[in-house]
């Protein structure tokens, strides 16, 4: 700063950077970082910075993107203890919450730790569940973790690691790693700054080649994207001094009062001079639009690189291989990203692709990126007992359990792809029994591992817990009593009127008469079908009344209605319904429902009960004086219940999915829940069987007409001998 400076280009690092920024802040002097790449080092807070590099928001998007490309949804940040690491970390944050992911643990490293520091931290993490492990360090601090996983087999089968574009930059550089480090970190996903290949690009290439040959006996050094942004850097800042001298703007410097004042004795601040012409230089570098051997170079007016773009790079045994592209316009593609500007934007999960990667373990399949590891101990689950022994019971005495929700629960479990041991505790406290979202409240503090059983999925609920996909349907429905009506002498009349009784009727002596007859025909057809279907629902509804026709029955009285204590339907009835709570009665068993409901109103019973169907279906049963009535007034679901953002709950979904693609969950529900006396074919004729009394009139009738023609018959034989 003592030779009269225009500009500044560095440092190297990002940490360096942030106090050369307040330097060139204080002094005025543009600064263009070319491998800075900490985002919070930015324009807004330093005026004079210009990155010519891409900033670390861009590379966590790219990151984020590939976590969730490949559907994991907790990862593990392992990085560097400064501004660099901290800052990098905290922009990954962000970027995962966008995609619903997040960072599990954070495992911060410091620059002079022992590798038996690394040893602890890596025991730690390898306990741990999630197995997508994010490194963001230095190059010889991340070789040092590499190294140490390889030990501890975390560069085996299963695990994910993402090394930010310093590990491109490593393999790019200097010689080139060794082979036994390349074979140490096979697998191993990173990226590097998007350069295209251009004609400029293999030229500049090619000298540097020839120019490091002549100097190192080793060989030609290797060159990084840093390196080559570090050398359109210099060509911009030259483009825009050269702009700045067309225009006639003359150079000067001039010292700074404040400056002298300070007179410091190591610092030479008498010295120092500004540049007079800094802020021209500043808006001059900002217009400059340089075809560089990066590709299209220009910095928008917040001093950063425009179409920020990353190769999404696999090292392999041969080396790193390219398996795809990021770019923030088009997010990940297999296409290069200059190609994509010109077509409409489009980043959607669809769109996304990349190639297939070699993972760790040297397998293609993508791994999981979560295991079970709960340190040996099983899983607490816990559960509500239902009222019916047909959805989960205990065997006496021997503490297993059986039932349908048990036995939908094994089968998922067994379509898991590792073994999670596991034991049942019944959700009783002493006396107590506590209601089903009671116990998930008990899931969401920690209190229990996951809740198995008949758990309805509603609002509340779905704030405390996540659950897993349905493995059956159900709803609200209204059971109320039934009675059978007396037979009606006349039915058969009840499907037409009076009038359109006497229309059917109609003269034929006449030939016009016959003729009409034809078309008459047809509209007989059409009555006597209306006829029959018309009657068929008379005979049937007949049958069984019930003065409760369904939900809007029970909202439109004032009649007690019955539910299960404990189950959600009464809160729902209350808080959604508008019904007042003094009229609910809560029930304990079927032998309750039952009672309740044969005493009715009068007798200090309820009209009707309202709870889910699947409950109802199995009280009805063996109780055919009941049935529902109406409508299910609520479509709802059952669910098993874990933790807030359990990888256990998308697991068991997928492997419900599974059952009920390949038919077990049907043959699991239909095994303990259509055990129904009441709707069985035999039980169905009985209803269905019609009585004598039903058609006593038609008889009447038929009677009647045969009397009536025999004795006009008789009449007519007499008159005629």
């Amino acid at each position: 700063m003592e030779n009269d400076t225009m500009a500044i280009i560095g440092p190297e690092f990002s940490v360096s950077a942030h106090t050369i920024s307040q330097v060139a802040k204080e002094l005025r002097v543009p600064l263009l970082s070319f491998s800075a790449t900490d985002p919070t080092l930015s324009s807004l807070e330093f005026a004079y910075f210009v990155r010519t590099t891409q900033s670390d928001l861009c590379q966590m998007s790219a990151i984020a993107d590939i976590v969730d490309y490949y559907e994991w949804r907790d990862v593990i940040a392992i990085y560097v203890e400064d501004d660099y690491g901290r800052n990098g970390v905290a922009v990954l944050v962000d970027k995962l919450a966008e995609k619903r992911c997040k960072i599990l643990y954070k495992a911060p490293l410091s620059h002079n730790m022992s590798r038996f520091d690394i040893i602890h931290i890596l025991s730690k993490i390898a306990l741990m569940e999630s197995r997508v492990l994010i490194l963001h360090a230095y190059a010889d601090l991340g070789l040092q973790v590499f190294d140490v996983a390889k030990d501890f087999g975390m560069l085996s089968a299963g695990f994910v690691w993402i090394a930010t574009d310093w590990l491109s930059t490593e393999l790019d550089a200097a010689f080139g790693l060794a082979r036994s480090v390349i074979d140490g970190i096979e697998g191993v996903l990173t990226l590097r700054i998007y350069t295209p290949d251009s004609e400029i690009k293999r030229k500049f290439v090619s000298r540097w080649e020839r120019l490091t040959d002549r100097k190192s006996a080793s060989g030609s050094v290797g060159l990084n994207t840093y390196g080559l942004y570090d050398y359109d850097t210099v060509w911009l800042l030259a483009q825009a001094i050269d702009g700045l001298l067309t225009q006639g703007t003359g150079i000067s410097f001039s010292s700074d009062p404040e400056l002298t004042q300070l007179n410091g004795k190591s610092l030479c601040f008498n010295s120092v001079r500004i540049f007079n012409e800094r802020n021209l230089l500043l808006k001059s570098i900002l217009k400059v639009n340089l075809t560089g051997v990066t590709g299209k170079l220009k910095c928008n007016s917040d001093g950063c690189v425009v179409n920020p773009a990353y190769e999404v790079i696999n090292v392999i045994g041969t080396g790193p291989r390219k398996i795809g592209y990021w770019s923030n316009y088009s997010g990940l593609s297999v296409v290069p990203p200059e190609s994509q500007y010109s077509k409409p934007n489009d980043s959607s999960c669809s769109s996304q692709q990349v190639h297939g990667v070699v993972w760790p373990g040297q397998t293609t399949v993508k791994p999981r990126g979560w295991v079970y590891a709960n340190e040996g101990k099983p899983l607490r689950i816990s559960f509500r007992k239902p009222l019916f022994k047909e959805i989960l019971n205990e065997a006496e005495g021997t503490g297993t359990y059986y039932g349908f929700c048990i036995d939908v629960f094994s089968a998922a479990l067994d379509l898991l792809p590792y073994r999670i041991p596991y034991q049942m505790f019944p959700s009783i406290h002493g006396q107590y029994y506590p209601s089903g979202t009671e116990l998930l409240h008990m899931v969401q503090m920690g209190d229990y591992d996951a809740a198995v059983g008949h758990f309805s999925i509603t609002t509340d609920r779905m704030r405390m817990v996540d659950f897993t996909q349905p493995y059956t349907k159900s709803g609200l429905v209204v059971v109320a009593p039934i009675r059978k009506l007396n037979s009606s002498t006349w039915a058969f009349l009840r499907p037409f009127t009076p009038m359109l009784w006497c229309v059917t009727g109609e003269k034929t002596a006449a030939n016009l008469s016959r003729f009409l007859l034809i078309v008459w025909l047809f509209v007989v057809l059409i009555l006597n079908s209306t006829y029959t279907a018309s009657l068929s629902s008379i005979l049937t509804v007949e049958q069984l009344s019930s003065n409760i026709k369904g939900i809007e029955s029970l909202l439109a009285s004032n009649v007690p209605i019955g539910y299960q204590r404990g189950s959600f339907s009464g809160n729902y009835l209350v808080n959604e319904l508008n019904i007042q709570r003094s009229r609910l009665v809560p029930l304990n068993s079927p032998e309750e429902f039952e009672k309740a409901l044969i005493s009715g109103p009068e007798k200090g019973g309820v009209a009707a009960l309202v709870d889910e169907r699947v409950y109802m279906e199995l009280f009805l049963s063996t109780r055919c004086e009941f049935s529902i009535v109406g409508q299910d007034f609520m479509k709802i679901g059952w669910a098993f219940a874990f933790p807030r953002d359990s990888p256990l709950a998308v697991d068991m979904s997928t492997a419900i999915l599974k059952l009920s693609e390949n038919g077990e969950l049907q043959r699991i529900r239909d095994k303990w829940l259509r055990q129904s006396a009441c709707i069985t074919q035999g039980g169905k004729q009985e209803l269905e069987r019609l009585p004598l009394q039903r058609f006593l009139g038609l008889f009447f009738i038929c009677g009647s007409a045969c009397f009536l023609a025999l004795v006009v018959f008789f009449v007519a034989q007499v008159y005629q001998t």
